[in-house]
């Protein structure tokens, strides 16, 4: 195992990791996209004879889309990519299924690490869903692979915990900007998608590094140019309130996507539960539905199988028709609820892919559809031209609400439509629809604050203690229980039994000459029977004063493995004033706490 030399500055080990981390997720991102678009190619278009629109074709070019002559083949080749997704998922890496992204924020919180089997297994279970015709996308897997290799890259490098979580870190932005062409966005997403109210701020400046390194190289092969093409982004002042309105609406599907998603999840597993189904055959089920749903839906109108075709794989092509103002109406209404539907079945039953491309595309559906209404009412307010604005702020206002990310998702796709004149009325709508939406979250794994995550255990904890004096969460001399040194054990034990109190000063009038714990008395009661308790007590004490903080005390205990601190006046170490234990500590920062964050002091504290 290879290490970075110690004599490397904190700073320049940081950009090392970021360069190497760039460079190895970059390669991974990369082969996952080629993968994913040749696995496309080959189900979609050679077995199922689907000429699917793309993102970044021209008019021309994507005019030329068409649907499969028949679709008797979809179910078999939802059901072949399901099946083989569920077999890799249960029997090699349960933490392939779902979304990858959430796996990612999961691991960073915890200890860091990503098993080394996890970025191949990602890759091909998200290859085989998306390319399938499952509804997903490819940043969840892109998130999950590049931070898997940044684990890696941790592991083969024996980097500390800290340098460890941001070389994950840097993994999720890298590989994130790097498959959308978003290298800022990507960047700023890392830091911002750990918390719902927070920002890892140590993590932005290496990921800002692996993103360009990523960028580039992905560039090389796949190009520079934007991931869609914008022909239109004009808007004026005027709109801002339909921005606005548009931000409520998108908050509003937010939460039915976010409920419809997790709804699906549980009732999946409740039902192979129940009938003790094999768990692989989850994905399959899933399948089966979306499939019988999308063939329901072409059977009705060319609309309808617009409609069921829109809502299979990651579906960016037909955003991509959303912003030449080629989807009919009724498409545009009825698609933020397929896409949910499509992607609940998908990833609820156990598939592999992302939520981000669906969000987008059901967020650029309902910015379509609103665009598209306002202008037929009022077509000199909002003119054909400015509808295109519309699908990109819906995009904009919808995830970045229920990933808790509005900045980033922000940044993301106008990196991705290559305009910044959207920025206005896209702050605004993402404003609202984050204000309405709150914590609610898409990303189950996210904490609100660095205070509750794991990876910055013990900063916050410790800070609380060091502001609350012992002197206001003892147990004051008036209410301690204390005993003589001439009584015996079984006093004591008793005591023991009727107070559940677990240790107690001893006191020979009104001087403190020692301590007896139920550890004491287990000791003694093996050597004789019934001393008294001068001949168990400690006499070398360890003790504290009422003007130490909370933390002084833990550090005492926690170094000399006690439970029990007898508090004592500074200038007369014998005078008790006060007794203070593991439990009143705990106590004392509960009440100066978050909730989510006792967890974590529990650890510390030991209780």
């Amino acid at each position: 195992m290879f290490s970075l030399p110690s004599f490397i500055a904190p700073t320049k080990r940081i950009l090392i990791i970021a360069i190497i981390v760039g460079i190895i997720a970059r390669v991974g991102s990369l082969l996952f996209f080629e993968g994913l678009k040749w696995g496309t190619a080959f189900f979609m278009g050679y077995l199922l004879q689907y000429a699917y629109p793309q993102e970044g074709q021209t008019i021309s070019d994507i005019s030329q889309w068409s649907g499969p002559d028949s679709l008797i083949f979809l179910i078999p080749i939802l059901c072949f990519g399901s099946l083989l997704t569920g077999i890799l998922v249960t029997r090699f890496a349960p933490e392939a299924e779902g979304h990858g992204t959430d796996a990612a924020i999961k691991a960073f919180h915890g200890e860091g690490k990503i098993r080394k089997r996890i970025p191949l297994l990602k890759a091909l279970t998200a290859i085989l869903t998306i390319s399938t015709g499952g509804s997903a996308g490819r940043e969840g897997p892109a998130a999950q692979i590049s931070a898997g290799f940044g684990s890696l890259v941790a592991e083969m490098l024996n980097l500390s915990p800290k340098e460890r979580r941001i070389a994950l870190t840097t993994g999720i932005g890298a590989g994130i900007g790097t498959i959308f062409k978003a290298p800022l966005g990507g960047a700023v997403l890392a830091a911002e998608v750990l918390y719902t109210r927070d920002f890892e701020s140590e993590a932005i400046v290496p990921a800002f590094l692996a993103s360009v390194i990523g960028y580039s190289i992905f560039g090389f092969f796949e190009g520079y140019s934007p991931i869609f093409i914008l022909t239109s982004h004009w808007w004026t002042v005027q709109q801002i309130p339909m921005f606005i309105l548009l931000g409520v609406l998108c908050a509003g599907f937010g939460h039915l996507y976010i409920f419809t998603f997790y709804w699906s999840r549980s009732r999946f597993a409740e039902v192979f539960k129940r009938y003790n189904l094999p768990a692989f055959l989850k994905p399959v089920s899933g399948a089966i539905l979306l499939g019988i749903l999308v063939i329901i839906l072409a059977s009705i109108s060319p609309e309808g199988e617009m409609l069921g075709l829109a809502s299979l794989g990651s579906s960016y092509g037909y955003t991509q028709l959303m912003l030449y103002s080629m989807v009919p109406l009724t498409v545009l209404i009825l698609l933020p609820f397929m896409k949910i539907i499509a992607t609940s079945l998908t990833l609820g039953s156990g598939g592999s892919g992302g939520v981000f491309a669906p969000g987008l595309t059901i967020g650029a559906a309902i910015g379509g559809a609103l665009g598209v209404i306002l202008h037929l009412i009022n077509p000199t307010y909002v003119p054909l031209e400015s509808v295109p604005v519309f699908v990109i702020v819906g995009m904009i206002s919808l995830f970045g609400a229920v990933a808790n990310a509005p900045i980033a998702v922000l940044i993301m796709v106008v990196e991705m439509v290559g305009s910044i004149t959207i920025l206005i009325p896209a702050m605004a709508a993402v404003a609202i629809s984050n204000l309405l939406t709150g914590e609610h979250t898409i990303f189950r794994q996210q904490v609100p604050t660095k205070a509750q995550s794991g990876a910055h255990r013990g900063e916050y904890d410790q800070a609380i203690l060091e502001r609350i004096q012992v002197s206001n969460a003892m147990t004051p001399y008036s209410a301690v229980i204390t005993l003589s040194p001439t009584d015996d054990i079984m006093s004591v034990m008793d005591r023991i039994a009727t107070t559940e109190h677990t240790g107690f000063p001893v006191m020979e009038g009104s001087r403190l000459v020692g301590i007896i714990t139920n550890q004491d008395v287990r000791k003694i009661c093996t050597q004789e029977l019934c001393p008294t308790v001068r001949e168990a007590m400690t006499s070398n004490l360890f003790v504290i004063h009422p003007e130490n903080s909370l933390e002084d005390a833990l550090v005492l205990m926690v170094s000399h493995h006690l439970n029990h601190l007898p508090v004592v006046e500074n200038s007369c170490p014998d005078k008790l004033l006060g007794f203070v234990t593991r439990t009143d500590i705990m106590k004392a920062y509960a009440q100066s706490s978050q909730p989510a964050s006792l967890q974590l002091m529990e650890r510390r504290v030991g209780i």
